[in-house]
């Protein structure tokens, strides 16, 4: 029997109205691959934290803000959905137009249910993932790099007709491998949206400003925790991470993820929760790849999704917005 079955009384059927109790941790580190930019107002974003949960030096880190997380997760979602004619981006497609962040959200398909929407006095969903900031494990110091950049003329150099252009500047970039952990979290989920959630964590490559020339990053998944309720912070995972880790936080990302999987345990241990299940190592393993496998079978990923959208459009026409513009008329 596959993981995903074995996990099918962990969902529920349908997306209930009111909150049941039913959490689902998504674990990981987010670990740069290129030279991403985390920024606010021209600077990257930091802050000084206590090191670890038993290291009590302050440290400087850099912050991964939680809109930089879950936006680029939701486009992911939103291009499959398009690219499968779930929704449309074209505005004469009444039924399946759905603009991102705008007046015109179809209110209605698992984007819009699933990670929320508002819309003033036409209605709002309050998302069903929950995210916040997340903090580097190394020091802000050790972490980025300040590069100049220009803007050359099409032949390639600063002049042109002999005229020098001078639009030269500097700016702070995040190095590559650096580790920032996580816990993104799912509330009461159907089985189809935390496939969704999932394959958004593990399709998703590019974060922060400037994404279509740098911002590679990889999420690795180091366990997922089904509870009663929401557990430790990615703060208090990032410290409990350093202890572990103090002596070489430059070790490769295998490593990193050993030592965070050994810390999950541990956490959840001292956490106000019941712990239905706790999925690491080759169960971790096993299940990835049944996700990664319907994502890569056009029928089965169609055949997903479909359910989820008529899972979600069920939801609104019952509960959500759609539901309150019926009343109203």
């Amino acid at each position: 029997m596959s993981i995903l079955e074995t996990l099918k009384p962990e969902f529920h059927s349908a997306f209930p109205r009111l909150a049941s109790g039913k959490y689902i941790h998504f674990l990981m580190l987010r670990h740069s691959q290129s030279f991403p930019v985390f920024q606010t107002d021209g600077v990257l974003n930091t802050a000084r934290t206590q090191a670890g949960a038993n290291t009590k030096e302050t440290i400087s880190r850099l912050v991964m803000f939680k809109r930089k997380q879950t936006t680029p997760e939701r486009l992911t979602g939103r291009e499959l959905l398009r690219a499968l004619e779930l929704t449309s981006a074209d505005e004469t497609d009444k039924a399946k137009y759905c603009e991102y962040n705008g007046e015109k959200s179809c209110k209605h398909c698992p984007d819009c249910i699933i990670y929320g929407f508002a819309i003033g006095d036409s209605g709002s969903e309050r998302s069903k993932v929950y995210s916040d900031s997340a903090f580097s494990l190394s020091p802000y110091e050790t972490s980025h790099k300040s590069f100049t950049f220009n803007a050359p003329f099409e032949g390639g150099t600063m002049s042109e007709k002999g005229e020098m252009r001078s639009s030269i500047n500097e700016l702070d970039h995040i190095l590559p491998e650096v580790t920032f952990p996580t816990v993104e979290t799912l509330k009461d989920a159907t089985l189809e949206s935390f496939i969704y959630v999932l394959g958004n964590l593990l399709r998703t490559r590019r974060y922060g400003a400037q994404e279509t020339r740098t911002g590679t990053v990889k999420n690795h998944i180091v366990g997922i925790a089904f509870t009663d309720g929401e557990i430790f912070s990615n703060l208090h995972f990032t410290q409990a991470l350093y202890d572990a880790s103090k002596s070489d936080l430059s070790a490769p990302i295998d490593t990193l993820c050993q030592r965070a999987t050994e810390q999950i345990e541990p956490l959840l241990e001292n956490e106000p929760v019941r712990k239905n299940q706790v999925i690491i190592g080759d169960k971790l393993t096993q299940l990835l790849g049944e996700v990664s496998a319907i994502y890569q079978d056009e029928d089965q990923l169609r055949e997903m999704l479909q359910a989820l959208y008529e899972q979600t459009t069920a939801y609104a026409t019952t509960y959500g917005a759609m539901a309150k513009g019926k009343k109203k008329k």
